[in-house]
């Protein structure tokens, strides 16, 4: 048995960080009370590779941390047989959870982050919500009081120590993106590029500059948990974490307006990828740091 176990190990060859989105569905059990579910999701890999996905539901009595702890515990286990080495980290999308997740998480060595850089999760979320939850008994059709509305963090300016010597806008071809993995970066977060008809969709994006401090730079952007940039005002906001807003800059009326319909574009034509990318000067080769991000609706 020691031996056997040695050896399956050893064949653990795929790890990635873990989504995880444990609440309530739109469906009502047979005792009347909402269905209860884990989902679990391996972030995205950049090659396109199906992703590790788990799901679990949970009596309404019996959410709390010890049940999730014990689903985790399985989660690992029934992972571990389909090749996959333990995640390094794990991603809470809601906020509202977070304390639960964290509780749940203490004994099994996980590093919790607050993140709505789940990608791979809300596809999957968005999946089940028009295909999967709509065709199970008890499915509450119609319209449902909407949940209540976030109040959005004041954003903050980036500290003076980041803020680099210039930025600019840019756009690249879709096409250019699937290149990304093979292009020189010291920090990234790259994710799978969506297949498209015109390769040469324009993906907008910033570029950031730092002759001195990049390396600094793009390691504090990688800490954030970079989600998307969005435009309020005059103002371009990044949107991190679970609910950081950072003040890139601020805006001239025509500049602010043409960014919105550009960022708008990119969601309704590709996916809404975006990117951020940090370098010494506009002519390196090199990148201190590249993001892909998305602009999902459900971030």
């Amino acid at each position: 048995m020691i031996a056997a176990a040695s050896t399956k190990n050893s064949d653990l060859s795929r790890q990635a960080d873990w989504e995880l989105d444990f609440y309530s569905r739109p469906i009502l059990e047979p005792d009347g009370k909402k269905r209860w579910e884990l989902l679990i999701s391996s972030s995205l890999d950049p090659s396109g590779a199906a992703p590790f996905r788990w799901e679990k539901r949970c009596p309404a009595s019996e959410v709390n941390s010890e049940w999730l702890a014990n689903a985790l515990d399985e989660a690992l286990q029934d992972a571990e047989k389909q090749g996959w080495k333990p995640p390094l980290r794990l991603r809470c999308w809601r906020s509202s959870m977070r304390s639960m997740v964290e509780r749940a998480s203490a004994g099994l060595g996980f590093e919790v982050l607050a993140s709505r850089r789940t990608y791979a999760l809300l596809d999957w979320l968005a999946e089940r919500e028009q295909d999967l939850y709509p065709q199970q008994d008890g499915y509450m059709a119609g319209p449902l009081a909407p949940p209540p509305m976030p109040i959005p963090t004041p954003p903050l300016p980036l500290p003076e120590a980041v803020r680099g010597d210039a930025w600019s806008w840019a756009s690249m071809p879709i096409g250019m993106l699937r290149e990304a993995s093979e292009w020189p970066i010291d920090f990234s977060g790259l994710l799978p590029v969506i297949s498209t008809d015109d390769d040469s969709l324009p993906i907008p994006g910033v570029r950031m500059f730092s002759k001195n401090r990049a390396l600094a730079l793009a390691g504090w952007l990688g800490g954030l948990e970079p989600v998307r940039l969005v435009v309020e005002g005059k103002q371009l906001l990044l949107e991190a974490g679970q609910d950081d807003r950072w003040l890139v800059t601020d805006m001239d009326k025509q500049t602010a307006e043409a960014a919105q319909q550009t960022l708008m574009q990119a969601r309704e034509n590709s996916g809404g990828f975006q990117f951020i990318s940090v370098q010494t000067t506009p002519n390196e080769q090199r990148f201190a740091g590249f993001w892909m991000l998305r602009d999902l609706a459900q971030q």
